[in-house]
């Protein structure tokens, strides 16, 4: 009996202990509420007529109970332009989700906002109410339309400007013709879809200005790939800029290429000594699939321009003529490892030159520069005979001045505002940087007064693409 009375009682103990984990109730208390990941749900800026990446946020029940959310739905969207998923049902409307005690679910929104025929951005704000226990509680939603201009398969054969007014999305490419010009006003944006390129037969002026008037091609993807993963630092959108033969006379200033497959191409593109096949002022050229600048048996004039982040090398340079003042070339590239130095040379002495080729030698000339980041800066640690010189340049290897490398500063972290654990992409310079007034101001062409910022560089000019300074 003892033992029957002992088994009893440590069962009844083992069920009160079960029952005791076990909620099964709901709260019903009206300071009981569910709490929210985000207060404001920013969907940032999205074109019109085109459906937005998914956005999401969480709910959590931080409660001993479950938690009924009686109804879940947008307050002020009649128009029905935004879409709901919650933990896992689409619909506008919902009611009694149950949120388990001390668990989540998450909202997912989607948005296409319509059209609306304006050269400005409109804000949309919507309220997503969610009710419990009799109190409601809202996040905020916003967006910002912005309507585009969409070009599919377009070749231009005449002369043609192209403004700021709107934004341009590109689908498949867009061609100039031999003989015709495109010019690109300050401000101008093209976006190109997967796939879409800009290829130039005739000459393209991008004629841009520091700030709002920067000259903006990229993809045509917002947000986030995946976690804080932004398409922002994505290369591969769209394929890039190709000058063929046919092409002359070819500028871009405070332009900024970005995250393409192969960069920006210049090959066989005729020049003399006063017109280069491309002159690039004040640009930026960076995240690329293969390189961000790649010149063949082309005359390329570079100054103040940040070259940057490309899987086979940043810059390569093959036969002909290359100018380079004050640029920053830099690489570290987060989606491969990296194919080659930074800086690569080919075709530049008699022992390297292309089997077959009876073309002229590389000759170059790399001043006020900085080379630096992950992997080799240079193809070359050699440059006797070559017509290659690198004057007062900053650089990651370990060297001494020579008749080819003149005034260098060697083996010095030039110390940009790159943080790559978190896609933090800066190429400026923190104040205790080797390369602050560091520069040769002899080496610096007249014209060459400021940054891509804006930002002078004179009195004391510093080595590389910014004057800009970061705060300390």
């Amino acid at each position: 009996m003892k033992h029957l009375l002992l088994y009893l009682t440590g069962t009844i103990a083992l069920i009160i202990s079960l029952t005791g984990c076990i909620e099964d109730g709901f709260t019903n208390s009206p300071s009981d509420r569910p709490h929210f990941s985000v207060d404001t749900l920013a969907l940032g800026t999205l074109f019109t007529a085109e459906g937005s990446p998914t956005y999401e946020f969480k709910v959590f029940n931080p409660y001993s109970k479950s938690l009924n959310i009686s109804r879940i739905a947008l307050r002020d969207d009649a128009e029905s332009h935004f879409r709901l998923n919650v933990d896992g049902v689409a619909g506008r409307e919902f009611t009694d989700i149950e949120v388990r005690a001390k668990d989540s679910i998450f909202v997912f929104v989607e948005v296409t906002l319509p059209d609306l025929d304006l050269d400005h951005a409109v804000d949309y704000k919507r309220h997503l109410d969610f009710t419990t226990n009799g109190v409601t509680e809202t996040v905020v939603i916003t967006a910002t339309a912005l309507d585009a201009a969409r070009m599919k398969a377009v070749t231009i054969d005449t002369d043609r400007t192209l403004t700021a007014a709107r934004p341009y999305i590109i689908y498949d490419s867009l061609v100039v013709a031999p003989g015709a010009t495109l010019t690109l006003e300050p401000g101008t944006k093209l976006h190109f879809h997967d796939g879409a390129e800009l290829r130039v037969h005739g000459s393209l002026h991008a004629d841009g200005s520091p700030g709002d008037g920067l000259i903006e091609m990229t993809g045509d993807r917002w947000g986030n790939v995946v976690g804080r993963v932004d398409y922002e630092i994505m290369s591969g959108q769209w394929e890039g800029v190709m000058f063929t033969p046919t092409s002359r006379g070819n500028r871009m200033a405070y332009t900024s290429v970005r995250n393409t497959n192969w960069g920006v191409v210049v090959d066989s593109v005729p020049y003399d000594d006063a017109t280069p096949s491309l002159s690039l002022h004040n640009c930026q050229l960076r995240n690329s699939k293969e390189y961000a600048l790649l010149s063949s048996f082309s005359s390329i004039r570079a100054w103040g321009c940040e070259l940057a982040d490309a899987s086979s090398g940043v810059v390569a340079l093959q036969g002909g003529h290359a100018e380079l003042v004050n640029c920053t070339i830099a690489n570290y590239y987060l989606f491969s490892v990296l194919g080659g130095p930074a800086l690569q040379l080919y075709h530049a002495s008699p022992d390297d030159a292309i089997p077959g080729v009876d073309l002229p030698l590389l000759s170059a000339t790399v001043d006020n520069c900085i080379i630096y980041g992950n992997g080799f800066d240079l193809s070359h640690a050699d440059l006797n005979d070559t017509d290659v010189y690198i004057r007062r340049t900053l650089l990651k290897s370990e060297g001494t001045d020579d008749d080819h490398f003149i005034g260098c500063i060697w083996d010095k972290d030039p110390l940009y505002g790159t943080i790559r654990e978190d896609y933090h992409f800066d190429y400026r310079l923190h104040p205790e940087s080797p390369a602050i007034a560091a520069a040769d101001p002899a080496l610096m062409p007249a014209t060459l007064t400021d940054d891509i910022d804006g930002a002078p560089r004179h009195p004391n000019p510093t080595l590389g693409a910014y004057a800009t300074i970061l705060p300390e």
